[in-house]
Formats: C-alpha cells, structure tokens, sequence
C-alpha cells in the first residue's frame, strides 16, 4: 500500500477507535485485495471518518444504527461496538442505539444486533 496523506490520516483515525483492529484489517486483505484495504483507510476513514462536524462518538452512534439496521454486516457491527466502547460510548447507550433500531429497522435487526452486543461484552469482560 502506497503511504498517501489521506492513507496517514485515515489510518491515525482507525487507530484512535481500535488500535489492533487496522493492522488486522490490512493483513486479512493484503493477499486477496490490498487495494480494498487501501479504500477502507483512504475513503472511510481519511476523507470521512476524519471529518471535524462530528465528534467520535456521534459518529460511533451513527455506524452503530446503521449497520444494526442493515442486518447483514456483523463483523463490521461487532468492530463498531467495539470502537464505540474504545471511545466512551457506554454499554447502555449502545443498547438503546440498537433498541430504537427494532422500531425503524425490525425487531429481528435489534435481536441479532443485540447478540453481537452480548458478544463484544462477554470478550471485552474476558480480557
């Protein structure tokens, strides 16, 4: 992967919400898409993620309901419950951020959200 600026500035922001996360993300794609991890920091979180109109955890809250109600991005929800946590959200307002979603996104999108919560806990108390 190059070193571009916005690949700098979009890999100091996935390190401010997860630290080990990038580095994982970057050795998973390397063999089969390093240009989709390139994307990833570049894009997400270089142009976007690093915007100033949002402080981190409104952010957090905002991919917390979305990925929720999307129902079919696990491992990107548990990764943002995870960074959500990093950053100070606590675990009731994440589970309120997925309760609301059972009204706008169903109740079967806040019960899987709801598992990947109890996951992430249930890690985070083992470490």
């Amino acid at each position: 992967m190059k070193e571009t600026d916005r690949f700098q500035i979009g890999l100091a922001q996935f390190k401010e919400i997860d630290g080990e996360a990038v580095e994982k993300i970057i050795d998973e794609l390397k063999d089969v898409s390093p240009e989709l991890g390139n994307f990833i920091i570049e894009y997400a979180y270089g142009d976007i993620y690093s915007r100033k109109e949002l402080d981190l955890k409104s952010k957090e809250i905002a991919i917390i309901a979305s990925l929720t109600a999307l129902g079919n991005a696990q491992p990107q929800l548990k990764f943002h419950i995870n960074a959500g946590l990093n950053i100070g959200l606590t675990e009731t307002e994440i589970k309120e951020i997925i309760l609301l979603m059972s009204v706008y996104a169903g109740f079967p999108a806040a019960l899987n959200g709801t598992a990947i919560l109890k996951e992430v806990i249930k890690e985070r108390s083992e470490k």
